[in-house]
């Protein structure tokens, strides 16, 4: 569902008030935190869709990582998932719903975290998902408000994932290109959130601002951030880490309808001085799925933690993509 017909059926809905409720739906951050002592708070999260690989395992791997995402997003540890399924039973090959299931396992135990029930339905399509429970030190939480003037804005994946899939649906991309983006959006966000977690137990950093990256897109969720956080963030879109093949893929034309979408609802609060009609201008808007996060901290925090991400040979391309301006309009700038 794009943003504008979610922001129409959430308008005028009366949101729950707590104490206790640390991180609620009103600043449309990637989970809720409910703090059940002063030690602990609870994260709270779900995530399912339809396929968007062929392969059933890589699906449910696929599936488990994006729900998983927004517990790392909010600087927490996952604890118990719950699959979410929606299924042809009569017509699908149980064998292709056990690999669904399968998939998604063990990307929860390559979490640390267990799985402990589910619920599932018959329908006509095929949809996968988890609801996830995660933990976090109510001190330590990352919302995505927050972001101060003099951060610099670090993405850890790159973006394409969206254009990439509707090349392989249209039959433009290889068997090669297939793989590279299965094996990206199967990857857990797990490794830079827990070097960072540790970066910000010894000191030596700390986090403003946390999202991930997902359906509305790099804009979309960095707009979220801005208007959380009232400041304006600078994109220096040519530092875009990009899948191989994305940009041309884009010059081309094969552009999702997703990111049109989100172009055309975000346009209100984004500035862009790219010449018009960019390629590069639409990657930013390109709907990602189990995407990067996107972490607003001090230059030498980023730095830090971008290097010793190379020591672990982490298997993506990240960078600092831009940086966080002073109070004032909550917006997004492309240049």
């Amino acid at each position: 569902m794009g943003p504008g017909d979610l922001g129409r059926l959430l308008c005028g809905l009366e949101l729950p008030r707590d104490p206790n409720l640390l991180v609620g739906a009103g600043t449309c951050d990637d989970a809720g935190v409910y703090r059940l002592t002063d030690e602990i708070a609870l994260i709270q999260t779900l995530d399912f869709f339809t396929p968007i690989v062929d392969d059933p395992y890589r699906f449910g791997q696929i599936a488990a990582a994006n729900a998983l995402s927004d517990v790392y997003a909010m600087g927490g540890r996952p604890l118990l998932c719950m699959n979410i399924l929606a299924c042809p039973i009569k017509t699908m090959p149980e064998q292709a719903l056990r690999d669904v299931i399968r998939g998604g396992l063990d990307k929860v135990r390559e979490a640390g975290a267990l799985l402990v029930g589910g619920h599932s339905i018959e329908d006509a399509e095929l949809k996968f998902g988890l609801s996830v429970t995660g933990l976090v030190h109510p001190q330590r939480i990352w919302a995505n408000g927050g972001a101060r003037e003099g951060d610099v804005l670090v993405l850890t994946k790159p973006l394409g994932t969206g254009i990439l899939t509707t090349a392989l649906k249209g039959g433009l991309s290889t068997a090669a290109d297939e793989e590279c983006i299965a094996r990206l959006m199967a990857t857990l966000n797990r490794l830079p959130a827990e070097i960072l977690r540790e970066m910000v137990e010894g000191g030596t950093t700390t986090v403003h601002a946390a999202t991930d990256v997902t359906g509305f897109g790099l804009v979309g969720h960095l707009h979220e951030m801005a208007a959380a956080s009232a400041r304006t963030l600078r994109v220096r879109v040519a530092d875009l880490p990009l899948l191989a093949g994305a940009l041309d893929l884009a010059e081309m034309g094969i552009i999702p309808a997703g990111a049109h979408a989100n172009r055309e609802y975000y346009r209100p609060w984004v500035e862009c001085r790219l010449p018009p009609d960019s390629a590069a201008e639409m990657l930013a808007y390109d709907p990602q799925t189990s995407g990067g996060l996107v972490l607003s901290l001090p230059p030498a925090g980023a730095a830090e933690l971008l290097a010793r991400l190379q020591q672990c040979d982490y298997p993506w391309p990240c960078a600092v993509i831009g940086q966080v301006s002073a109070a004032g309009a909550a917006r997004v700038v492309l240049e």
